[in-house]
């Protein structure tokens, strides 16, 4: 089951009300006079993109997507309380970071792909969050939490991701994972000997 698919299932579970925010999107002029249907715009799902279809409730565990105002605590990959829902705003509660338990205003913003493999420039017009009952273990980076599950049916096929998902936790007694069966426990390390020797190159010491 990917990130989405497990959010998805949690989002459809959670009690509320829900809202629904579209996405307005657009295909910039890439001098062939080529139309794209809007249909086929709202249907991209690019990587660090919320959807076109965002669907909200109150009390809902979001994440930012976008470095809107480190000043108070709003960062890429700060995770937020969902406790307002307006028009043209969301009003969160910050959970992760050095300004956890302030409250914030998170407007609609214009999103532009720098490294889509599209044929042309597109632009979404969309609150920058995404549901993070779940996350990937890349944009896990920086978080720290109590509770802490892992799915590793699908093991890690990156140099550091393992390590990147256990050093979330904040004790190893809330650091739980979910194995293939016959796994016996284990899962593989996948771990690039050339990428530490680099990084330990440029260690000093004085």
């Amino acid at each position: 089951m990917d990130v989405d698919e497990f959010n998805t299932r949690l989002l459809d579970s959670f009690s509320g009300e829900e809202r629904v925010y579209h996405s307005a999107d657009f295909a910039d002029e890439d001098g062939q006079g080529i139309q794209y249907p809007t249909e086929y715009l709202q249907s991209i799902d690019v990587p660090a993109f919320p959807p076109h279809r965002l669907i909200l409730k109150l009390g809902l565990i979001l994440m930012v997507l976008r470095n809107l105002d480190p000043h108070h605590g709003l960062c890429n990959g700060t995770r937020v309380r969902l406790i307002e829902t307006k028009s043209r705003l969301l009003k969160v509660r910050i959970i992760t970071g050095p300004k956890a338990g302030e409250t914030a205003l998170i407007p609609c913003i214009n999103f532009v792909p720098t490294d889509s493999q599209l044929p042309f420039k597109m632009r979404r017009r969309q609150f920058p969050v995404r549901v993070a009952f779940a996350m990937t273990m890349n944009k896990s980076q920086g978080q720290s939490l109590k509770k802490v599950g892992m799915d590793l049916c699908n093991p890690v096929f990156s140099h550091g991701q393992l390590y990147v998902a256990l050093s979330r936790g904040t004790n190893k007694s809330g650091v739980k994972a979910l194995l293939p069966e016959g796994s016996n426990g284990m899962t593989t390390n996948i771990v690039y000997k050339e990428a530490l020797l680099k990084s330990v190159s440029f260690i000093i010491i004085i």
